[in-house]
């Protein structure tokens, strides 16, 4: 059964109802032909249940944009889709490319500000990684029944390698079922080279405003947090509220150790009482260990960053002396499953709370 509209339907009374299933849900491709976002390219999800959104075929197939009802779910910068010929690897490069959007991807072998690490390259390493910019190939949009679920899905693989060197293919599944408020994305990595890489793989996600503003909550259940800059330990008074847009330009970063629940799983979330609107993260612990926080509340951009990964955003030294760089073996395959979605109303947003606290429905 789908739930739409405050009623449950069955897949024979919705098709009795439609002329053809793109009125509820469905995915288009486009192209992107002006500017420096061609070659970005655009595939458009609708969900009937409020939940849309854009996602970037030669940009790895990031989440660029999202909306529920009209409300933007995450932060747009001033660059735009930017296509993938016009990355610019060196230094703060990336920038110059980064739309925001719900996620964009960091690795595959690098995250963190420019860094040069001589037990592996021994050479510059630019702002979070190249995996932002790789075009997917074997890109499919598809949207069919399975079973009594109508489910939109979108596959594609990226590649980041260099001869004689690093060769990880990045195998991508991004799914959404009609009616429900959530998306699904299905990660996995192999290492098809012949030697071990360094395996840093971080999902940038950008709330931004309505859903961010000044008083927006983050809720998670941390063991331990520190911030970027002293690598000391802070609490939820410092970084669980978000402040109203600054005068000046000032970036802080935390790294929260999650505690998972009884199945293995962490929960995270980010709400605006005001609105009653909120958004969730869930992934296992087991694939994604740590949870990034971003905040940038400077006027005109912005933004936080809600980053789980599995090393925090503070470069290959930091994660190696905390014992969070690992490396991908040849021929090995390694899994992440997140799954991002909407708190919509008071009720649910209580239910997210009550489930952070262990307690049962």
């Amino acid at each position: 059964m789908t739930t739409l509209f405050g009623r449950k339907y069955d897949r024979r009374t919705l098709l009795d109802r439609v002329g053809d299933m793109s009125q509820l849900a469905g995915a288009r491709k486009a192209e992107l032909v002006e500017g420096n976002e061609r070659g970005a390219d655009l595939i458009e999800v609708f969900n009937a249940s409020g939940l849309c959104f854009s996602v970037l075929p030669g940009r790895a197939l990031d989440i660029a944009s999202a909306h529920y009802k009209g409300m933007s779910l995450c932060f747009r910068s001033s660059t735009g889709d930017v296509g993938p010929a016009f990355y610019e690897p060196q230094g703060n490069g990336w920038l110059r490319g980064f739309f925001g959007g719900l996620v964009t991807s960091c690795g595959l072998t690098f995250t963190g500000h420019p860094e040069v690490d001589p037990e592996e390259e021994n050479e510059e390493l630019g702002l979070h990684g190249r995996l932002a910019f790789l075009p997917a190939k074997n890109v499919v949009a598809n949207a069919d029944w399975e079973d009594d679920q109508y489910v939109v899905r979108i596959h594609g693989k990226m590649r980041e390698a260099v001869v004689f060197g690093t060769n990880l293919e990045l195998t991508r599944e991004i799914s959404t079922v009609l009616g429900e408020k959530s998306i699904h994305i299905f990660d996995r990595i192999e290492n098809l080279a012949v030697d071990p890489s360094p395996l840093m793989f971080v999902y940038h996600t950008n709330p931004g405003f309505p859903l961010l503003d000044s008083g927006a909550r983050l809720l998670i259940n941390s063991e331990k947090t520190t911030e970027w800059l002293e690598d000391r330990e802070v609490g939820p008074d410092i970084y669980a509220v978000a402040s109203p847009p600054q005068p000046q330009a000032r970036d802080d970063v935390f790294v929260h150790r999650p505690i998972a629940d009884a199945d293995g799983n962490v929960h995270v979330g980010l709400v605006n009482d005001g609105l009653g609107l909120g958004l969730y993260w869930q992934f296992p612990i087991a694939e994604i260990p740590l949870v990034n926080h971003w905040q940038h509340f400077h006027r005109g951009a912005y933004v936080t960053g809600v980053e789980p990964g599995n090393v925090s955003m503070l470069g290959r030294a930091w994660n190696r002396k905390a014992g969070y760089l690992t490396y991908i073996q040849p021929g090995e395959v390694r899994t992440f499953h997140l799954e991002i979605g909407v708190l919509d109303g008071a009720e649910e947003i209580s239910a997210f709370e009550r489930k952070l606290r262990g307690e049962r429905e």
